[in-house]
């Protein structure tokens, strides 16, 4: 730290530089707390987020989030609402569309293209696969799901749009699509990190092919079998 800097810090008001501080570690315990959990699971105890993050004091976490269970709906929060503001403007964008891939493309883009904002390395796709995929969580991810007006707005058009069938294979296939959704997002974020090839050169080629997939599971003849 220069000596200007502590010159500035020193004519700041207390209040402000602890407001400045406590942010700056809840900063700190959010980037910490979302790549451990990518990367090795929900399991990762508040001990070795606040170490990741640079905290001494291992009651950070409590400190910051009440618990572990605050600090994963803190990371969820984190990027929902950027998502949703995306989200929000797909939607705009197709109106009263009755093209069933338009409103795929509303579920599907939103997520890319934050992630593709992100930069690279990311770990936020990695993250919702293992809060999807931990009983003790995931119900985490549907409730902050049901507070976003321009997420049900796109489940129930898509809902509208999608083709006649029986209601046990529509259910069946509305589950295909959510693994889809959770799952290749986080292994193309997967490979990034590890410098391995992707199918896709970028995350908007991804999304084009992941819309081609869902809409292809979604629009399917069903078999006699299945009627």
């Amino acid at each position: 730290m220069n000596r200007q800097t502590l010159r500035e810090d020193a004519a700041m008001p207390t209040g402000t530089r602890r407001a400045e501080q406590l942010q700056a570690t809840r900063e700190a315990l959010l980037d910490a707390a979302e790549r451990l959990f990518a990367e090795h699971g929900l399991e990762v105890s508040a001990r070795k987020v606040s170490e990741a993050a640079g905290q001494g004091n291992n009651t950070a976490v409590a400190y910051h989030f009440g618990s572990k269970e605050g600090l994963v709906k803190a990371v969820i929060q984190r990027h929902s609402a950027e998502v949703e503001r995306r989200r929000q403007a797909a939607v705009e964008r197709v109106g009263d569309s009755d093209d069933f891939r338009d409103w795929i493309g509303c579920l599907v883009r939103p997520m890319t293209d934050h992630l593709a904002a992100l930069g690279n390395p990311t770990w936020y796709a990695r993250f919702r696969e293992q809060a999807a995929t931990d009983p003790g969580f995931r119900e985490l991810l549907s409730k902050d799901a049901r507070e976003w007006a321009p997420l049900q707005r796109t489940v129930r058009e898509i809902d509208r749009c999608m083709p006649h069938m029986p209601a046990e294979v529509r259910a069946e296939r509305s589950l295909m699509m959510r693994l889809l959704l959770v799952h290749m997002p986080a292994e193309r974020e997967r490979q990034l990190a590890e410098g391995e090839p992707t199918a896709s050169a970028d995350w908007d080629g991804m999304a084009t092919r992941l819309i081609d997939a869902i809409v292809g599971i979604c629009v399917a003849p069903v078999s006699p079998e299945s009627a």
